[in-house]
């Protein structure tokens, strides 16, 4: 009898292409969902490793947790070994993702026609920039630029006076759920027979609709109703508040919730306006509300502000700094930081998974890999023979040696 699975994708391989952030966000959820991730980098590595604060230069901070659960195998794809070895390893795995243009990947070589002759039931992914039907499937897209072009950095214009780029990566990383779920979804299709077949995820129109869920408002009909744009998101009165001692984030939402803080703060004047009487009047004239909020934020303490909330069931938030996340009392009773050791990097903080199965608790079974770190087991398993191993290896070395002498 078949053992049950231990976890969700146990069994599933995925020979990983990717690199920096986007593509390796997505592995980085297929890996803490239990698939054997390989990922194949060049001699080079992958270019994250190199991003100091850092021990050694293969080991940059975020390269710790975005990485583990993986295998790094490292081949000279310009070398014929190099190819013939990633051939191999295709051959083996259900899923192939990678995050080069069109372009690029057809003169490597790994384009999905000629993917699918190695490996017909393969699930093979192409991460973009801009869809491949369109005239900017070639050209190079990183978030600051998708965050232009979808109209994301324009809503600053809105609220804030100019165009910004939000202060996170948040393009790469929504494309890299987008990768993972569609990964998912193919390779559920093929388990009911639908066979193998190409997925393209494209970074600037997942963005596009990603921004456009609460923005396209009356611009939704045709002819448009209104211009784009969610009035309270959009409002330049939207922001965390300061308090005597900080900052807050209130936000009564519920006609109960209004009328318990105009009680609270005396603002009694609010109560009988037929302009805040519903959420709908609320929205389209929440920029006096937000103006009585930062009024009244600053007469009192945080921890007042949060007493006052919770106790009424306002929502409410403190503004918490990245470094104040691990002493947090939720975070820290729900275990979502921890301190791992490293073999090479000694002693880190884990970030884990953040969905849970009752079935699949949590683990870190592999460290994030030193570069190469996996190459002779992953090529031994796929069938390799010592002599085509050290050959590769040679490659490898050769390829990092010239790279690294010095031109004129």
């Amino acid at each position: 009898m078949r053992r049950p699975p231990t976890t969700p994708l146990e069994g599933i391989r995925v020979v990983d292409l990717t690199s920096v952030i986007m593509g390796p966000f997505a592995t980085h959820i297929l890996a803490d969902l239990g698939a054997d991730v390989i990922k194949v980098e060049s001699p080079h590595g992958d270019s994250l490793r190199t991003y100091a604060p850092q021990h050694h230069r293969s080991m940059s901070g975020s390269f710790l947790n975005l990485n583990r659960n993986k295998r790094s195998v490292c081949l000279d794809l310009k070398a014929p070994g190099g190819r013939a070895a990633l051939d191999r390893l295709v051959k083996e795995a259900d899923v192939l993702v990678h995050n080069l243009r069109p372009g690029p990947i057809g003169r490597l070589g790994y384009d999905y026609e000629r993917v699918r002759e190695l490996n017909a039931d393969i699930i093979y992914c192409g991460a973009y920039g801009f869809g491949s039907a369109g005239p900017y499937s070639e050209k190079p897209a990183y978030d600051d630029i998708i965050q232009a072009g979808s109209g994301i950095a324009a809503l600053s214009a809105v609220a804030q006076g100019e165009p910004r780029y939000a202060p996170t990566v948040i393009c790469d990383k929504l494309a890299g759920q987008a990768i993972a779920y569609a990964i998912l979804a193919g390779l559920l299709q093929r388990e009911r027979g639908g066979g193998g077949q190409a997925i393209e995820v494209p970074m600037f129109e997942t963005s596009i609709e990603f921004n456009l869920m609460e923005h396209m408002g009356g611009f939704a009909f045709e002819p448009p109703l209104g211009p784009p744009g969610f009035a309270r998101v959009l409002s330049p009165e939207r922001k965390p508040y300061r308090t005597r001692d900080g900052h807050i984030c209130l936000l009564p939402y519920s006609d109960r919730n209004w009328r318990d803080l105009y009680a609270f703060t005396g603002r009694r004047e609010f109560e009988g306006d037929a302009r805040f009487a519903s959420l709908a009047n609320r929205v389209q004239h929440i920029a006096v509300l937000y103006r009585m909020l930062e009024q009244e934020a600053a007469k009192r303490t945080t921890a007042e502000w949060l007493t006052f909330c919770d106790g009424a069931g306002i929502p409410c938030m403190p503004v918490r700094k990245l470094e104040d996340l691990p002493a947090d009392p939720h975070v820290r009773a729900v275990g979502l930081f921890s301190t791992a050791i490293h073999p090479t990097e000694g002693p880190y903080r884990v970030v884990r998974r953040p969905v849970s199965f009752s079935n699949a608790p949590f683990e870190i079974g592999l460290h994030a890999p030193n570069l190469g770190e996996h190459t002779a087991e992953v090529l031994g398993e796929a069938g390799l023979t010592k002599a085509e191993i050290e050959a590769v290896l040679s490659e490898t070395a050769e390829a990092e040696r010239v790279s690294a002498e010095p031109t004129e």
